[in-house]
């Protein structure tokens, strides 16, 4: 009877987020959603970071589902994203994040020729930004006039190297693979503390490549632990090793995890800070649970059979709870699927509402639960 209770929760789950998705998209179209206000999502610019998320939920959605308005709204965003790629000149690192989930996504799912072209031209400015010193994608460009951030590097990037690894099988060239595993030498040398906990930002000297310092970023503190940094480099790493097959990144991403699940509350979905004062600790990131529940799933193939149940088993209950305590199901007035996520609380931006990355890995995580591939990232 749990069996079939456990497979009731996630094809119900996965019907309601088919259903929201499919009045969503009848509004949103080829937009670029990114945080839902006031019940719902803001559209950003075409160049915003966030906007692989729609359409590669779109396409998650479409393949197991055949609806055909998903697929062009999924291809429409891709189109629109051609004039970021052709003539925007402050792309940045995530260029990984926007076109894995578009352009990678649609070639690995219809063999479409200009979709490859469009994903190795992005891994090409992607790689381009490798500080050959340091052994570091560069995060962000300056933000204003007179910043100087080009010693930057951030946690989110472990996400946006698959595209690199992806470039490398599809172009035959094996230096995409070479700049994405010195930068994941990196995140394991620097960003990784030795219990597991991780750092959002470490300056470089740019000229040298000497690690200066780690900063707090959208964590609470340099030294505390920001709960969708810690799952950022859990799925990451152990994407990583996926492609390498190097057993540093598994070590690495078992010692994350072990860290993300050992400070999860009753409810399995994570504060935003695992490290803030309680006074500060009163937010959750759901979209921080989201995407370590699906990189936990991952991980869980990847580590064996002695020890699958160590990480699928909690990745379940994540999901569980994000579906039954977090989900906005009976919401009419709500665009969002999951609720109660939190993008920046430093700098009070879009704290505890809905945001397209937490809803994308929600669905992810379900597909990955029924063996619904291909994942885009792999």
């Amino acid at each position: 009877m749990k069996t079939e209770a456990a497979l009731d929760w996630k094809t119900e789950a996965w019907m309601k987020a088919l259903a929201k998705t499919q009045r969503n998209v009848k509004r949103i179209g080829d937009g670029f959603p990114h945080a839902s206000q006031n019940g719902r999502y803001e559209l950003e610019a075409p160049h915003w970071w966030t906007a692989g998320f729609w359409p590669g939920m779109l396409w998650l959605l479409y393949t197991g589902s055949r609806d055909e308005e998903l697929r062009a709204a999924a291809e429409a965003c891709e189109r629109r994203l051609d004039d970021v790629l052709n003539d925007y000149v402050r792309l940045d690192h995530d260029l990984g994040f926007m076109w894995t989930l578009t352009s990678m996504a649609s070639y690995k799912l219809t063999g479409n020729e200009t979709s490859k072209i469009r994903a190795l031209k992005a891994a090409n400015y992607l790689a381009a930004r490798f500080n050959i010193k340091g052994r570091y994608i560069r995060a962000w460009n300056p933000w204003r006039e007179g910043e100087d951030n080009a010693g930057l590097a951030i946690i989110d990037c472990s996400m946006n190297t698959p595209l690199l690894f992806l470039a490398s099988e599809i172009s035959g060239d094996p230096r995409y693979r070479h700049v994405a595993e010195a930068h994941m030498d990196t995140v394991v040398r620097d960003f990784v503390r030795p219990d597991g906990s991780v750092y959002h930002i470490i300056r470089y000297d740019p000229a040298t490549g000497e690690r200066l310092e780690g900063l707090g970023g959208q964590g609470y503190a340099p030294e505390s632990a920001w709960s969708r940094g810690t799952a950022w480099a859990l799925y990451g790493l152990t994407l990583a090793y996926h492609h390498t097959g190097k057993q540093i990144y598994l070590d690495t991403a078992k010692t994350v995890a072990h860290f993300f699940l050992a400070n999860l509350p009753e409810d399995h979905v994570p504060y935003w800070d695992f490290r803030a004062p309680d006074e500060a600790r009163i937010y959750r990131d759901s979209s921080a649970g989201a995407c370590a529940a699906s990189g936990l799933l991952l991980l869980a193939e990847k580590a064996g059979a002695l020890e699958a149940s160590i990480y699928r088993t909690p990745a379940q209950r994540i999901l569980e709870s994000l579906y039954r305590n977090y989900g906005a199901w009976d919401d009419d007035n709500e665009e969002g699927l999951i609720l109660h996520g939190t993008s920046h609380v430093p700098e009070g931006r879009n704290i505890d509402v809905p945001l397209i990355y937490g809803d994308y890995f929600f669905v992810e995580g379900l597909a990955r639960l029924q063996g619904q591939g291909p994942f885009y990232w792999e």
